[in-house]
């Protein structure tokens, strides 16, 4: 049966209009369908059940309302032929130049890549020479000491030679 409502309601407005008329049968309306007690019984007095079965046999009071597109009161104005070439070639027009920005574009960003390349090399280059620069420093540095440091092995032989200097 509700496959014949399909023809004229949608499933969307179907399931619309059964969901509303089940709610207010929920809520104490009266049924619009008689319906045996026994019949109610099995179907457990269940409201969807009987906004469907109200629905299948035509007693609802619902109407749907499809509201349709306006209709404009301008015309439409059919172009020639002339002028659709001239539409066409605007098109191109607009691809070319569309193609001309994005490669300029990449040359752009190609070329800012290459300069950031090259200020990484510069910066690691200036790092490399002030690292040797620091290394050579600390050469010259250790060469013009006054003392040097002392080592474990240096502490031993002093110790043993001034032993021998007390012991005579």
């Amino acid at each position: 049966m509700l496959e014949q409502l399909e023809e004229k309601f949608s499933k969307y407005e179907i399931a619309r209009i059964v969901g509303a008329r089940a709610l207010q049968i929920a809520m104490d309306a009266p049924l619009l369908l008689k319906v045996p007690e026994k019949e109610l019984e099995e179907i457990n007095y269940n409201p969807i059940e009987l906004a469907k079965r109200e629905l299948s046999a035509g007693v609802l009071p619902i109407t749907v309302n499809r509201p349709l597109p306006k209709k404009k009161d301008s015309k439409i104005k059919k172009l020639t032929q002339e002028e659709v070439e001239e539409l066409r070639k605007r098109e191109e027009a607009k691809k070319i130049e569309a193609e001309k920005l994005k490669k300029e574009a990449e040359k752009k960003a190609e070329k800012e890549i290459k300069e950031v390349k090259v200020e990484a090399e510069e910066v690691k280059e200036k790092a490399e020479t002030e690292e040797s620069e620091a290394v050579e420093v600390e050469k010259e540095g250790e060469e013009d000491e006054i003392m040097e440091l002392a080592t474990p092995e240096d502490e031993v032989e002093e110790s043993s030679s001034s032993s021998e200097d007390e012991g005579v």
